[in-house]
């Protein structure tokens, strides 16, 4: 008889993320400390948007869990432990993860971004730094593995931000793209309120989305060939993200009208593809 679930694993299940989906590339025992992983940034990721908390209550919570990665508390969630045990195991700063926690902050008392530097910081914080963890567990052998990870990180966070851009400030009023570049297209914060789909709206979309292609580019040049075996379930990540900016894109960002995702058999040809052109590398 198999084991139940552990908590981590129930988290990452539940989310239905085409993260947790590019897992199965992996051996069961990097499986499971990826679902860890996941879980806390889920976990993080779900108290700062936690809408039936105060704010302070939010900031309570997050500040138990910076001191939680180093010390055990009195009163610490059950994932806790897991998670100091996959720091010791990996050697994993304990940095990235605070630099994790501290992205998260940043979505605590609503949310706009000046420049695309502003936004990068964000993006850094709450997607390359998990990719810099997660490329820990996943093992690599070239140092070039970083800067694939900061870039990938920012090219599935800025993907992450088209998709949801209209259902963000509908929900939180938050606003993840840069003012400076809203303006320059002339597509102020009053037409994102009111979910104006227009040839502005197009145009900071498709720069947006430009960026983020040249950001999955250099990622792809970025990863060293001795690590490309390693890195498949990055790669399924890569494809699947890529694949839904290309959706956005020839539908000309209908996000104010659905939320684009990839069907069963679209996510299976993603995996397929790469899992094909790593045993060929």
């Amino acid at each position: 008889m198999s084991a139940p679930p552990s908590e981590a694993e129930q988290i990452t299940r539940a989310s239905k993320s085409n993260l947790a989906l590019a897992f199965i590339a992996l051996s069961p025992e990097r499986r499971r400390d990826i679902c860890t992983f996941y879980a806390f940034c889920r976990t993080i990721d779900d108290i700062a948007d936690d809408p039936g908390r105060s704010l302070d209550e939010r900031q309570r919570c997050l500040d138990e869990w910076k001191t939680g990665l180093e010390t055990r508390t009195g009163n610490e969630p059950a994932l806790a432990e897991p998670v100091r045990a996959l720091l010791s195991k990996y050697r994993i700063p304990v940095s990235h993860l605070l630099e994790i926690i501290a992205g998260c902050e940043m979505d605590l008392a609503g949310v706009s971004f000046h420049t695309w530097e502003d936004l990068r910081q964000y993006c850094h914080r709450v997607a390359s730094v998990v990719g810099l963890v997660s490329i820990e567990i996943f093992g690599y052998r070239d140092p070039g593995c970083h800067q694939y990870a900061l870039d990938l990180g920012l090219a599935l966070q800025l993907t992450n931000i088209l998709r949801d851009v209209g259902q963000d400030y509908a929900s939180n009023g938050r606003v993840y793209l840069p003012l400076e570049e809203m303006d320059q297209f002339g597509y102020p914060v009053s037409s994102l309120a009111a979910a104006r789909h227009d040839a502005a709206f197009l145009g900071l979309m498709n720069f947006q989305a430009d960026r983020a292609i040249s950001l999955y580019q250099s990622a792809q040049r970025a990863l060293p060939a001795i690590d490309r075996r390693n890195m498949v379930a990055a790669e399924i990540m890569r494809t699947v993200y890529r694949r839904l900016l290309t959706d956005m894109q020839r539908s000309q960002f209908r996000v104010f009208q659905k939320r684009y995702r990839l069907n069963t058999l679209e996510k299976a040809l993603c995996i397929g593809r790469v899992l094909v052109s790593t045993a060929l590398s």
